[in-house]
C-alpha cells in the first residue's frame, strides 16, 4: 500500500500506540487504549502490571457488539473537539483503585471490571457521554439527552441529577469554544468523598444555530450547530453543586464580566474554579464553599494582550497550594502558592500531574524540543527526560508513563517506571511509515526563526534544482518544526515526490514564551507570512539546490489560511498554493479564539477586514486549490465556498475539492487519495507558471 493511502488507514501512523493513560492511586496499573494491530482502527482497553511488567487485554469493543456508526451527535463533538479519529475506546475513567473503569461504546454505558475481566452493559436510554465513576466505584455519573445521569454500578438506582430545562439548555458538557481552545473538555465533576458533583449548566439560546451538510446524501437532514461566531453570543456557562439527592446551589461570581468557565478542579484541598473575561485580558482563580456557592478570589492574573490558558490549570498540590502559571517578560513559569518556581527560560507549556507536593510539567527552553520536568520544594526543577525530543507525561503514585518521541528513533516510545525502578516500555503496534524523515534543522533570520528543511532521499547536492513546498501551520496553537521523526512524515513524503520541504515556525507558535506568543496581537497574517518567506530565502542559503523560481505552499487549518493568503498577496514568491480547510472570513469562526487576537469586531472593524481574504479574491493571479470537509463544525465551509464564490465572481480560474464526510479532520477513505492529488496539482501548477 502507498503512502497515502497507509496514512489515511493507520490516522498518520498512530493506531496501535498505546494513549489515553490512567494509573491506579498505588502506582501499581496503568490503563491504556491501544488498538491490536497497526492497521486496526478500533482502540481497546489494556493493564499493565507496573510489577511483573505484563499487560493484558481487558476488552475488546466489538465482542459487545455496540453499533459505533452510529454515535451520539454530543460525541462526535466531543471527538472533534479532541482530535480524535480513532473508534473503539476513545475515552474512559475510572474510580480512584481502578475496581471498575466505564466507557461509552455506540452511546451505551459498558462497565469492565479490570481485576475480573468482566464487562457488561448497564441500562440506559442511550446516548451517552463522558461516564465517569465515582472515587469510590459504587456509582457510575454520565451525560445524556442533556442532562446529568447516575446509576449503581450493579445497574440499580438509576436517576437524573440535573435535566434539562429549556429548549437549548444541557448540562455536563463543555461548550464548543471550551473544547476548542481552552482545553476544557469536560462539563462535570465529582467531589473526592463522592458524595455531590460540580456540573456545567450551558444555556445555547442566544447563540446562533448553523448548519452543516452530507450533501452526498440528498435525504439526510442537515446537522444544526450552536456556533458563536466572533462578535456574536456565547452560550450562557454557571456551575452549580449538586448532591447526590439532587440539592443544589448556584456558585457565585460575576458572570456578566467573566463569562467563560475555563477550569475546574475539585480535589481534598477544596473546589477550585478558574473564569475569564471576554475580552480574555483577565483571569481569577476563585475558592469555592460548596455548601453556599459563594466564592472568593484566590488569585488574579491582567495581560493587555490576553492572558494564556495553560492545560492542566488549576490544580493544587496535596498541603492545598495553588498550581498555576505566570509570565514575566519572555518567560512562563511554573507558579506554586503565588510565586514563581522555574527558572528564566524555561517555558511551561502544561501541567501534567500533580501528586502530593511534586508538580510534574511540560516544557522547554529550546522551541524543537519538549521535556518533562518535576518541582517540589525540596527537590527544585529536575529534568526527567534526557533524550532530546517531544516528551509527554503522567505520574500517579509513585509511578510515571513518559510518551516520547524524537530524530534518532521512528514512532513514539512508551515507558513506565516506578520509584526506584527501572523503565519498562508498553509495546508499540503501528505500522512502520515507508519514508525516513532526515530534517535539517536551524534558526533563520534575525528572530531566529525554528526551520527545517526536508530533501528528496538520496538527493545529492548540485545534482539537480529542487522546486520548493513550504508546508507550515506557522500561527498560533501549533508548532510543527519539532526534535522528532513523525512530525516530518508527510514532508518527507512530498520530498520524495521531488520537492524540496520547507517547514518555518513563524512569529505566534508556541513554545517560546509569552512575549513571542503576542507578537501577533492584532495581526492574524502579515507577520507569519513574512516568517514564511525569511524562512524560505534562508533555506535557499543553506541549500543551493532549492530553486525560488518554483515556490508552492500547502496547509491544513490556520496553515490552509496561510497557503491561500500566500498566494493572494504575496504571488511575487508563491507561484502556487493548496489550502485545506482555511479561515477566509474572520468574522466566521468563534469568539474565543479569534477575539483573543483581534478583539471584538465592532470595536475592530478594520483589524477583520484587514486579514479577511475574500476581498482579495479580484487579484488571485496563481493556482489555488482549495479543500474542505463539509462536516467541518470548526472552520466550517462557507469559509472556503465564500472564497470560491469571490474567484467565480471576479473570474479568476482555481480549484475546489470538496469532501463530503470529512470534518475538521480528513479520514476514512475520503482522506486516502488527497495527498496524491495536492501533488498532481503542485507539479502541473509549478510547470505552468515556469
Amino acid at each position: 500500500m502507498d503512502f497515502p493511502a497507509l496514512r489515511a488507514r493507520t490516522r498518520n501512523f498512530t493506531v496501535g500506540l498505546p494513549g489515553q493513560f490512567a494509573i491506579r492511586g498505588d502506582g501499581r496499573q496503568v490503563l491504556f487504549a491501544r488498538s491490536r494491530a497497526g492497521d486496526d482502527p478500533v482502540a481497546c482497553l489494556w493493564a499493565y502490571d507496573v510489577a511483573s511488567a505484563r499487560e493484558r487485554l481487558l476488552l475488546d469493543p466489538r465482542e459487545l457488539g455496540h453499533d459505533e456508526s452510529a454515535l451520539p451527535p454530543a460525541e462526535q463533538r466531543r471527538r472533534q473537539r479532541s482530535r480524535q479519529a480513532a473508534g473503539g475506546v476513545t475515552g474512559f475513567a475510572s474510580d480512584r483503585t481502578q475496581s471498575v473503569v466505564s466507557l461509552a461504546l455506540g452511546g451505551e454505558l459498558v462497565l469492565v471490571e479490570p481485576d475480573s475481566g468482566v464487562a457488561r452493559t448497564l441500562p440506559t436510554d442511550g446516548g451517552v457521554v463522558d461516564p465517569w465513576p465515582d472515587p469510590d466505584g459504587r456509582l457510575v455519573g454520565y451525560v445524556s439527552g442533556g442532562g446529568l445521569h447516575l446509576i449503581g454500578v450493579d445497574g440499580t438506582g438509576a436517576r437524573t441529577l440535573a435535566a434539562p430545562d429549556g429548549p437549548a439548555v444541557g448540562y455536563g458538557l463543555a461548550e464548543h469554544v471550551a473544547g476548542e481552545s481552552m482545553h476544557r473538555y469536560r462539563g462535570w465533576w465529582w467531589a473526592p468523598d463522592g458524595r455531590r458533583v460540580a456540573v456545567a449548566r450551558v444555556d445555547e439560546s442566544q447563540v446562533q444555530v448553523w448548519h452543516i451538510a452530507n450533501l452526498a446524501e440528498p435525504t439526510a437532514a442537515p446537522i444544526a450547530l450552536r456556533y458563536p461566531a466572533a462578535g456574536t453570543a456565547n452560550a450562557d456557562v454557571s456551575l452549580h453543586v449538586v448532591d447526590l439527592d439532587g440539592g443544589r446551589v448556584e456558585v457565585e461570581w460575576d458572570r456578566r464580566t467573566f463569562e467563560y468557565l475555563t477550569g475546574v478542579c475539585w480535589d481534598p484541598a477544596g473546589l477550585t474554579v478558574a473564569v475569564q473575561n471576554r475580552a480574555q485580558t483577565s483571569v481569577r482563580v476563585l475558592r469555592v464553599d460548596p455548601d453556599t456557592g459563594a466564592s472568593s478570589v484566590e488569585h488574579e492574573q491582567d495581560d493587555p494582550a490576553w492572558v494564556e490558558l495553560v492545560a492542566g490549570t488549576p490544580a493544587r498540590t496535596g498541603s492545598g497550594a495553588l498550581v498555576w502559571t505566570v509570565d514575566r517578560d519572555e518567560t512562563r513559569h511554573l507558579l506554586v502558592d503565588g510565586e514563581p518556581v522555574t527558572p528564566a527560560g524555561l517555558q511551561v507549556d502544561a501541567i501534567l500531574a500533580v501528586e502530593g507536593d511534586t508538580v510534574l510539567f511540560a516544557g522547554s527552553t529550546e522551541p524543537t524540543r519538549r521535556h518533562v520536568w518535576s518541582w517540589s520544594a525540596p527537590s527544585g526543577v529536575t529534568c526527567l527526560t534526557g533524550v532530546d525530543g517531544v516528551h509527554d507525561g503522567l505520574r500517579t503514585g509513585g509511578t510515571t508513563v513518559l510518551v516520547s518521541r524524537n530524530l534518532s528513533e521512528p514512532g513514539v516510545q512508551v515507558t513506565v517506571r516506578a520509584d526506584g525502578g527501572t523503565p519498562t516500555a508498553l509495546a508499540g503496534l503501528a505500522l512502520s511509515a515507508p519514508v525516513e524523515p532526515r530534517p535539517d534543522l536551524f534558526e533563520a533570520g534575525e528572530l531566529g526563526l525554528r526551520t527545517a528543511v526536508l530533501l528528496p532521499t538520496g538527493h545529492r547536492p548540485g545534482g539537480r534544482r529542487l522546486p520548493v513546498l513550504l508546508d507550515p501551520y506557522g500561527g498560533p496553537g501549533a508548532q510543527r518544526v519539532l526534535a522528532a521523526q513523525s512530525a516530518y512524515l508527510t514532508s518527507q513524503w512530498f520530498a520524495d515526490q521531488g520537492f524540496a520541504v520547507v517547514v518555518v515556525d513563524g512569529r505566534g507558535t508556541p513554545g517560546r514564551g509569552p512575549r513571542w506568543d503576542k507578537t501577533v496581537h492584532g495581526d492574524a497574517g502579515a507577520a507569519a507570512l513574512e516568517d514564511q518567506i525569511v524562512g524560505l530565502r534562508a533555506a535557499a542559503q543553506r541549500h543551493p539546490d532549492l530553486d525560488l523560481t518554483q515556490v508552492a505552499i500547502r496547509g491544513g487549518s490556520y496553515g490552509g489560511y496561510l497557503a491561500a493568503r500566500a498566494v493572494l498577496r504575496r504571488p511575487d514568491v508563491f507561484h502556487a498554493a493548496v489550502a485545506s480547510a482555511p479561515a477566509t472570513d474572520m468574522r466566521l469562526y468563534d469568539t474565543h479564539w479569534q477575539e483573543r487576537f483581534f478583539g471584538h469586531p465592532d470595536d475592530n472593524p478594520d483589524t477583520y477586514d484587514r486579514d479577511s481574504l475574500i476581498a482579495d479574491a479580484p487579484g488571485l493571479s496563481r493556482p489555488l486549490l482549495l479543500i474542505h470537509g463539509l462536516l467541518d463544525d470548526n472552520v466550517h465551509p462557507a469559509h472556503t465556498l465564500k472564497l470560491s464564490a469571490a474567484l467565480l465572481t471576479a473570474g479568476r480560474p482555481h480549484q475546489l475539492l470538496t469532501l463530503p464526510t470529512s470534518s475538521h479532520m480528513f479520514t476514512g477513505d475520503e482522506a486516502a487519495h488527497v495527498l496524491e492529488i495536492e501533488v498532481d496539482f503542485l507539479r502541473d501548477a509549478l510547470q505552468r507558471q515556469r
